[in-house]
């Protein structure tokens, strides 16, 4: 049974890493001292060390205990023997590329796939769906594959915005997004702005997030529709 948060972000405006998304992750992973690995690889100007002590600081405030993988050499067996997996954000394609390279993609599907639960926000929310064609990253680096972990069977766009600046003559998100479903047309997306998550609980799929907030769900052929915390999505499942 897969058990995954996707969160669109970390941290608001104003407000220290990792606030808003506490209760969300206390409430999924419960009150018991779990054992997290730590995926710290879509850092790129911020180090691994880094990256870790933020993190680390956050989640053991909240009664947990992690280790990141980039300590381990043996991360496969890492993921083994942990009993949850915290993926941050960072860009997209460097995440990507390092699990491809240390062999983990497969890995990190059966751990999940057997109920391990995963947290991802940003890029590690990208890393959840089927592939990453739908971050905002820039590809710095080139991953052996676009394909992903298919924790759920749609798209996900962090830090959905439908903002247009004076004088910006390109395209919008929205646009964006709806060149990829022009390109993909079997391919669902969800635009998840920053404040919101999805969470998935088996065969259950639900939103949640600071209440003003609209998700948007782009299907091939159909209006773009708003999505609003507190819903059931569980029929994205069946995509």
């Amino acid at each position: 049974m897969i058990n995954a948060l996707l969160l669109s972000n970390s941290t608001l405006p104003g407000t220290e890493f990792f606030t808003w998304p506490r209760p969300y992750v206390k409430d999924f992973l419960g009150t018991k001292r779990l054992k997290l690995v730590f995926n710290p690889f879509a850092a790129v100007t911020l180090s691994y060390d880094g990256y870790e002590e933020k993190v680390k600081e956050v989640f053991e405030a909240l009664g947990y205990e992690v280790n990141s993988l980039h300590r381990v050499e043996d991360k496969v067996g890492a993921l083994a023997a942990c009993d949850g997996i915290v993926t941050g954000g960072g860009n997209t394609f460097a995440l990507l590329h390092y699990i491809y390279k240390f062999g983990l993609l497969e890995p990190l599907k059966k751990k999940i796939a057997a109920g391990t639960p995963y947290i991802g926000w940003s890029a590690g929310a990208n890393l959840g769906c089927p592939t990453i064609m739908t971050t905002n990253d820039m590809p710095i680096v080139q991953p052996a594959s676009m394909d992903a972990l298919s924790l759920i069977p749609f798209q996900i766009n962090p830090h959905y915005h439908e903002l247009k600046f004076e004088g910006q003559g390109g395209e919008t998100r929205k646009e964006r997004l709806e060149e990829f479903i022009a390109f993909n047309p079997s391919r669902k997306v969800v635009g998840l702005p920053e404040g919101m998550l999805l969470q998935r609980s088996g065969n259950t799929l639900s939103i949640k997030g600071e209440a003003g907030r609209v998700a948007k769900l782009y299907v091939h052929g159909s209006e773009v529709l708003g999505l609003h915390a507190g819903q059931d999505l569980s029929y994205l499942l069946n995509a």
